[in-house]
């Protein structure tokens, strides 16, 4: 029924006139006190005008209220009983107060009061203290009524608009997350391909076996990045994952490989763990193995020949993993500005963490990542 009257609300406004309009009629045929005129074709006619109005109160909130009150004026002055009609107008300060703001509200309450008040002096009503009680206590209540109901409206469309932000930025930090990892993925194999490509053609003609084992590495590295970019398009596309897409995830596990890689395309790496090897937070895990992968591309990219050695460290409390190269230092602009360390500082802190980088005092250059347990889980 909610849903039939949002989508044909005129439908149910005049149904709802229909019935008021049967409630004025139905007192209509009542014996009016002594002194009232019975209904007759005028009155009937009024009856209707009046409660034709309530069509259009949703759109036209203070006009319909304001024409509802004129034909009821009329009405009372043509001698009829000033109930018949009560109900329609009531109804019209119910609406000011659901769809206007309070002021209009205000000035909708008054209006019906000096109605009401005329209609009980009409009427010959002698109780003055009831017909003034009557008059306030009425049509307050049923503004209260409206306004309660607006100010709930309006919470209900302040909510609404709030979940559809949050399902928007939701999207939005999906999509940055996905384009980092597409990121990562390219850049990474990409870096490789393009090392062991160079390889193969300087020695093409001078050593063919060197040429073919840089080839294949490109045909597995190439392999490899069609894999993980597979992956990303099933993430895309919402499907969930096979068992063997999970295992083969990225993650610290993965570091051997991504070592072994790394070595492959001619530099030298080494890997180091300390500390209690333990389960970490899938989003420390992630965000651990991308770091390594870009530093170790950035070395790869930069320096191409220094050594390079990677330490993951198991604290009680957190996760530091340091790369370090004692090659020549990363050109500033590409330490500071790239895209590829603004995005790794931006996932550390998604996760609580710290990435710091810059030269070593020993020379070469050093990423240091510092990933809390507590605040990722």
């Amino acid at each position: 029924m909610r849903s039939f009257a949002r989508r044909h609300p005129i439908v149910v406004d005049a149904a709802l006139a229909a019935a008021v309009l049967c409630v004025n009629l139905a007192l209509g045929h009542q014996q009016p006190p002594a002194g009232m005129r019975a209904p007759d074709p005028l009155g009937y006619a009024l009856t209707v005008a009046a409660c034709t109005t309530l069509v259009f109160r949703r759109y036209f909130p203070l006009p319909v209220l304001v024409a509802y009150c004129l034909i009821w004026t009329g009405y009372i002055a043509a001698g009829f009983w000033p109930v018949v009609n009560s109900a329609g107008a009531l109804l019209a300060v119910y609406t000011v107060a659901a769809h206007r703001p309070l002021r209009e509200a205000v000035a909708a309450v008054l209006l019906l009061d000096a109605v009401w008040i005329y209609g009980g002096l009409r009427g010959g009503e002698n109780e003055y203290l009831t017909l003034l009680s009557q008059a306030l206590v009425w049509p307050v209540v049923i503004c209260w009524f409206g306004t309660r109901a607006r100010r709930l409206t309006e919470l209900t469309a302040r909510l609404r608009d709030e979940q559809e932000e949050k399902a928007r930025r939701a999207v939005d930090d999906e999509r940055i997350r996905v384009a980092r990892e597409l990121h990562d993925v390219v850049a990474h194999h990409m870096a490789v391909v393009s090392v062991q490509a160079g390889l193969a053609w300087y020695v093409f003609d001078s050593d063919r076996d060197t040429a073919r084992t840089a080839l294949g590495a490109v045909l597995e590295t190439s392999a490899q990045a069609q894999e993980e970019m597979r992956r990303l398009l099933i993430l895309l596309r919402k499907a969930p994952l096979s068992g063997a897409d999970e295992t083969t995830a990225s993650g610290l596990a993965r570091l051997p490989e991504l070592v072994g890689r790394i070595r492959g395309a001619g530099l030298p790496v080494e890997l180091t763990v300390t500390g209690e090897v333990r389960e970490v937070p899938r989003g420390v895990d992630v965000c651990a193995y991308r770091m390594v992968q870009e530093a170790l591309t950035n070395v790869l990219k930069h320096t191409g020949h220094g050594p390079a050695a990677v330490t993951v460290d198991y604290r009680e409390d957190d996760l530091v993993v340091r790369v370090r190269d004692t090659g020549p230092s990363v050109p500033a602009a590409s330490a500071t500005g790239g895209h590829g360390l603004r995005g790794m500082r931006e996932r550390a802190a998604l996760y609580g963490g710290a990435l710091e980088a810059g030269p070593h005092p020993d020379g070469g250059f050093e990423v240091v990542l510092t990933l809390p347990f507590l605040a990722a889980e």
